[in-house]
């Protein structure tokens, strides 16, 4: 296992070394300035801004300078949020959008698993019908549609939650909530096909043959490898959710991580690009890296070569 890590980390380098390079030549070839405001900025004010932040030279020259700066730690300062690094910026923002990921992860996984596993037990009944209708109904209805109508229902009309804002666990409970909907569908739609799948396998069989009751059978025979492909989908769907949050921390003005990434793509603020795709990635990459080393401890006869 130790041996994995190692190769997993080694490969992590290589990948964020391309990732780190392109987005910089990306947003450096993009049209417009990192300097450009309502009012044009004469040549000089501007070179002297490019010289600056020594993206006065070519291109080679510019991310030469840029990894200089990483390999010693160093971000760099943000272009437009001025007089604040990267860092900085990341380190505030993070905890905030990771707050909001963690509990919405919670509740897709948990509700995914639960009314998948219960819509396999049920198959072709009411009760797998009205689980799989709400789930379809989660996956069609985009997020931007779901916030609104639940700030009007919980937070205007019953008047149980905090509108928006970032404070204590009332406020991250519907960003957290709408933003798992969508995941918790396709969790639920998985578990489903995946149980259905399971359940009728030979040792199932061997299982209710025996007289083992069916509550048995499901939750703690069918259930450890019917998990199997959720877990899988875990990783990228935490990554998913963590980037997905951009709209969510928009519209319950929620000062995370995406808020700050959507406006540095805008404003050609090459360095928070940088910073904020440099974690997006590492967060990806850390997170398939322990699904993979769980599928081992759920079915033993995974190995990590």
């Amino acid at each position: 296992m130790v041996a994995f890590i190692l190769r997993r980390a080694l490969q992590m380098l290589a990948i964020l070394a391309v990732i780190v390079s392109g987005t910089f030549l990306m947003v450096r070839l993009a049209p417009g300035s990192p300097f450009a405001q309502e009012r044009k900025l004469d040549p000089a004010t501007e070179q002297r801004w490019n010289e600056r932040y020594h993206l006065d030279g070519s291109l080679t020259a510019q991310l030469g300078y840029y990894w200089k700066n990483l390999l010693r730690g160093d971000l760099g300062e943000s272009l437009k949020y001025k007089n604040r690094g990267v860092a900085e910026i990341i380190a505030d923002a993070l905890p905030k959008s990771a707050a909001i990921g963690v509990i919405a992860l919670a509740l897709a996984l948990t509700v995914g698993i639960v009314t998948g596993s219960l819509a396999a037990a049920r198959h072709n009944s009411a009760v797998d019908r009205s689980l799989m209708l709400a789930a379809l109904a989660g996956i069609c209805l985009p997020t931007f549609l779901i916030a609104p109508l639940t700030m009007l229902v919980f937070a205007i009309w019953l008047g149980w939650l905090p509108v928006a804002g970032w404070g204590g666990l009332a406020q991250l409970a519907l960003p957290a909530g709408c933003l798992a909907a969508p995941y918790a569908a396709y969790c639920s739609r998985l578990m489903r096909t995946s149980m259905l799948d399971v359940l009728h396998q030979d040792f199932i069989r061997t299982a209710r043959a025996k007289g083992l009751a069916e509550r048995t059978v499901i939750y703690r025979h069918a259930l450890k490898i019917g998990i199997l492909p959720l877990v899988s989908y875990a990783g990228p769907l935490a990554a998913n959710i963590l980037t997905g949050s951009m709209v969510i921390e928009v519209i319950f003005n929620i000062p995370g991580i995406g808020p700050f990434f959507v406006n540095s793509v805008l404003n050609r603020d090459v360095f928070l690009v940088g910073g904020t795709a440099m974690v997006y990635f590492a967060i990806l990459v850390t997170l398939n890296t322990v699904v993979d080393i769980l599928y081992t401890f759920l079915d033993k006869r995974i190995k990590l070569w």
